[in-house]
């Protein structure tokens, strides 16, 4: 077996993707979404940015935000299970929905916002790959309203028989794919945009611009080690509220809010609160 040097989740890599072939994601989305890709009538990639300089300093999370149509689309790709991907990604829809929400703007204005998670981990005490999360009533199960929808994916679910018929199955096999055997397999199966997806897959893996900005991260990611370090080391000798709180603070620039939660004992939420005010 040859592994693949980059995968599919690695997550310059599917940013700078899809960014480039938003053609691709579009086809991607509608089956995340479950809708006809005609259906589609209105799509923008609201985030295309991924500047060099916040890959090489301040923490960056490389999601995919969208407008898919009235709708607010948000894809995120997580392969770390650190416990908390639920509230995580529940806080992710949380901001998202709210920043919408503009001066002068009624709430019942508010658009349908989607949080799309393809996560490299098992979350469900279920066999099934897909689960949708909705706003339901416990007993009628009615929904409260239409504006919340979670669905995710669960690449370790998926049968290693994939059928040509099977788009979404067919997707999901390429952010699993760990081996140029798998990506072979899936070639043959003669599907027109997953032949196209691996080509440029190939293309964009290649590139110079991918490898700087993998250069930056690896850099990035040394200096978030060095960082975590310290303060592992700092909160064990200095114990008090106030302190902790200004050492999250000097880990602002440099860590995501879970690890910084990790090093200091603050929760998440008090974590991203510091984040906001910053």
């Amino acid at each position: 077996m040859t592994e693949l040097k980059h995968k599919f989740t690695n997550d310059i890599l599917f940013k700078l993707l899809f960014v480039k072939y938003p053609k691709l994601l579009k086809k991607l989305v509608a089956v995340l979404l479950r809708i006809p890709l005609e259906s589609i009538k209105e799509f923008e990639i609201t985030n295309p940015e991924m500047p060099p300089e916040v890959l090489d300093g301040k923490f960056c999370r490389l999601d995919i935000s969208m407008k898919v149509n009235d709708q607010l689309v948000d894809l995120e790709l997580q392969v770390e299970n650190e416990g908390d991907y639920p509230e995580r990604s529940l806080y992710y829809w949380a901001r998202k929905y709210s920043a919408a929400l503009k001066k002068g703007m009624k709430y019942a204005e508010l658009p349908r916002t989607i949080v799309i998670s393809i996560v490299d981990f098992k979350m469900f005490d279920c066999p099934g790959f897909y689960s949708e999360f909705q706003i339901l009533e416990t007993t009628r199960h009615s929904p409260l309203s239409d504006r919340f929808s979670m669905p995710y994916f669960e690449l370790p679910k998926l049968s290693d028989v994939v059928s040509a018929n099977d788009h979404t199955e067919l997707w999901l096999s390429l952010f699993r794919a760990k081996t140029e055997e798998e990506l072979a397999k899936l070639e043959a199966l003669e599907v027109p945009e997953m032949q196209e997806a691996i080509g440029a897959y190939r293309h964009v893996s290649v590139s110079e611009e991918f490898m700087e900005l993998e250069r930056m991260r690896s850099r990035s990611h040394h200096n978030e080690v060095s960082a975590l370090g310290n303060a592992e080391r700092r909160g064990r000798e200095k114990g008090k509220a106030e302190e902790r709180t200004a050492i999250a603070k000097s880990l602002l620039a440099f860590l995501p809010s879970d690890k910084i939660a990790t090093a200091t004992g603050l929760t998440f939420a008090e974590i991203e609160t510091l984040r906001d005010a910053d």
